[in-house]
């Protein structure tokens, strides 16, 4: 997997995984029992809604786990002043003049579809580093590459209402 996470992203993922652990797991152990105590198990829904929650449940902490073990961590040196992680920039595409803000985020927050970005992503490494009003060239591939301008750097250290993915 090797993902490149933030300390702050590897300390919520154990966080949920002793959540998982102490709270969920007993819980839905519980649930088992007692969907097992009502009788055939081959026709007890109850009893197999059961067992896939459990399932699932246990499947999520090997996933996190195995994150865990496996990330890169990375550091954000970045002055107040520079694009870092946790920070929204605003940028103008310049072929055609429209404004986006983006939050630069680890490769496990990534939702574009909520401007998240990763500062792996081609956008993402172009701003990192950068200050506002500069022109960066942002390269998607050897044959592309576009330009966008630097608006306005906001920063947002604060992780809090950000979520790990669930893949």
């Amino acid at each position: 997997m090797n993902d490149s996470l933030t300390k702050a992203d590897i300390e919520k993922m154990r966080a949920e995984i002793e959540h998982r652990k102490l709270v969920v797991r007993p819980q839905l152990i519980s649930e088992v029992k007692e969907a097992r105590a009502q009788g055939d198990l081959s026709e007890n829904f109850e009893y197999k809604a059961a067992k896939q929650a459990k399932n699932q449940n246990e499947s999520r902490i090997r996933y996190l786990e195995r994150m865990i073990k496996t990330a890169r961590v990375f550091e954000d040196n970045s002055a107040d002043d520079e694009v870092g992680v946790n920070n929204f920039v605003t940028v103008r595409f310049e072929e055609d003049g429209e404004e986006e803000t983006y939050k630069i985020v680890s490769t496990v927050r990534v939702d574009s579809l909520s401007n998240l970005i990763s500062f792996e992503s081609p956008l993402g490494k172009a701003v990192m580093g950068h200050k506002e009003g500069d022109r960066v060239k942002v390269e998607v591939s050897q044959d592309s590459s576009y330009y966008v301008k630097i608006l306005k750097i906001e920063n947002n250290k604060d992780e809090s209402e950000d979520r790990i993915s669930s893949y």
